[in-house]
């Protein structure tokens, strides 16, 4: 951005002067192309447009679903952070501008005349003023045409587009942002086009969707598992105490044999309103990646990969947490990754030990034990690897005793990773072996204290978001989740001082295969002789010398 900044007296008259001079400059000259040009192996149109269609057809009869870009977040006075958009609008259009709005309806509509419409994508408009300071803009015709859209419009078209939400018997739409700041200057940005769906699609102004899924899960597992579901509504109870005063939670909760319970259950508010369908479908779609999305995700973990090696040949025990994270995030740059699929984590010693350590600001290392969680986002796709590096090059007695059983519970986790499986299988497998190691090592005395050493699970998926969409039933081919058991003993711990401030965390990401798995992250290096190994080797940083300041 501009460096330069006026004195604030007279900053009103000479932004006004510039404004003037843009706009006029703008109706002399000609528009520009839309948008910025889509990188050759970004997303293919038709890709979205596929998805868009099998979300459609996973409506229900009747319906329309609604969708909204992601906000855009403010990081302190004038200064916003870097877009980044909502990944199920993303996945369903390939849009990534603010301000924007998808319809799809599950039967063909009329919309401003034009019939047949099956979706239609409201856009900010092209603004050659605003475009000359944050970039260029798709507008109406860039959607039509490098994004196919059946039907585009400018966002200020939704408020009069015609929709006549009473005729759908179900109005579909994920959780609404109601965190979202209105800019009086424009009209339908996404504070304005949340306000129209509201007041258009007479959304109740106390519709919950929280108490909707609450809803949901009770009519899937509500008589089949009623044990496990009177324990989630207890807890939920406990952490918001209202969820006792709804009157279908208090009926389940009243009823004492499977036929109440089933009662029970058929009570259930029958509301136009619905925020879980659309989750469910999203869910369904998303967690079995396509050939052209691994592709992407493929990339995103080999260069995470490549990370995870150059910091391994580099790391040094005069280096400090954020040199290391530096590195890693360079190597993203340079092999043309976008972003950090989340906030890098690096942490030596006790820092180690804290599960989401994002402040990675320890000056030096030292001889300690050092967690690397890290990510690269390519083209809107996640990776995810960990490893864990002694700076040193080499790990002492303590801390390989307690790496060689985090790898032996990974091991295990992978050995159990094929279609049918269930979700949970890794995280079991894993468990098993650290506390049987742990118990081995003296530091736990009975199994179940495992888990003070082992606080999170085993696995998640891996897609568009680091922990992304899926319905965490048994493994299907097309799956890539991540396998990362970790054991954390932070300074104080009811066990030997030996193994005080050792965190290790190893993590892959695998993509289930019809026949078992595939180790996308493989090419960084996992067991002790080839972590070692390759830290031993010369690394191109070696001579890279900046001057004392």
């Amino acid at each position: 951005m501009p460096a330069f900044r006026f004195p604030s007296s007279l900053r009103p008259l000479c932004v006004a002067a510039s404004l003037l001079l843009v706009a006029a400059s703008a109706r002399a000259q000609p528009t520009t192309t839309a948008g910025p040009a889509r990188p050759a192996d970004a997303l293919s149109p038709g890709f979205h447009k596929q998805r868009r269609e099998l979300l459609r057809q996973a409506l229900p009869p009747g319906s329309v679903a609604v969708l909204f870009a992601a906000p855009v977040r403010n990081r302190a006075n004038d200064v916003d952070y870097l877009y980044h958009q909502n990944p199920d609008f993303y996945y369903l259009t390939g849009y990534e501008e603010p301000d924007a709005v998808l319809v799809l309806f599950q039967a063909p509509q009329t919309l401003s005349g034009q019939p047949g419409v099956t979706e239609a994508l409201f856009v900010q408009p092209r603004d050659a003023r605003r475009e000359q300071w944050t970039g260029r803009r798709l507008g109406t015709e860039g959607a039509r045409q490098q994004l196919q859209l059946q039907f585009a419009a400018d966002n200020q078209a939704f408020a009069k587009a015609g929709i006549r939400w009473a005729d759908f018997s179900n109005v579909l739409f994920l959780d609404l942002p109601t965190d979202v700041r209105d800019n009086p200057s424009d009209p339908a940005d996404l504070y304005d086009l949340l306000a129209t769906f509201r007041r258009q699609a007479a959304v109740p102004a106390d519709f919950n969707p929280r108490q909707e899924a609450l809803y949901q899960t009770m009519q899937q597992q509500g008589v089949t598992s009623a044990d496990r579901t009177r324990q989630m509504l207890e807890n939920r109870i406990r952490q918001r105490p209202s969820v006792a005063q709804d009157a279908y939670v208090q009926r389940y909760l009243k009823a004492s044999t499977d036929a109440e319970r089933q009662q029970a259950l058929a009570t259930r508010p029958a509301l136009r309103f619905n925020a879980t369908i659309l989750d469910g479908a999203l869910n369904e779609l998303r967690a079995v990646k396509t050939p052209e999305e691994l592709v992407l995700l493929r990339r995103a973990v080999r260069i995470s990969a490549v990370g995870q090696q150059e910091v391994m040949k580099a790391a040094q025990t005069g280096l400090g947490e954020r040199e290391l994270q530096g590195i890693h995030e360079f190597v993203y740059r340079r092999y043309g990754a976008e972003f950090e699929g989340y906030p890098s984590i690096v942490g030596a010693g006790a820092n180690g030990c804290i599960l989401h350590y994002e402040t990675n600001n320890k000056p030096q290392v030292g001889n300690d034990l050092v967690l690397m969680d890290c990510g690269a986002e390519y083209r809107g796709y996640s990776a995810d690897v960990t490893r864990t590096i002694p700076p040193s090059g080499r790990f002492s007695p303590a801390q390989r005793q307690i790496y060689e059983l985090v790898l032996a519970a990974q091991e295990a986790g992978f050995a159990v990773c094929r279609p049918g499986a269930t979700f949970q299988a890794p995280d079991q497998a894993a468990r098993n072996v650290v506390a049987e190691g742990l118990l081995k090592l003296g530091i736990i005395a009975k199994a179940e204290e495992a888990r003070r050493y082992f606080p999170h699970g085993t696995s998640h998926y891996l897609g568009l978001d680091v922990h992304d969409r899926g319905g965490y039933g048994p493994l299907a081919a097309g799956n890539v989740i991540t396998v990362e058991p970790g054991i954390y003993i932070p300074e104080g711990s009811p066990c030997d001082q030996k193994w005080w401030n050792i965190g290790v965390r190893i993590e892959d990401d695998l993509l289930i295969t019809p026949t078992g798995y595939e180790n996308l992250s493989g090419e960084a290096p996992r067991t002790v002789a080839d972590v070692e190994a390759l830290m031993a080797r010369p690394s191109a940083l070696d001579a890279f010398k900046l001057p004392q300041l």
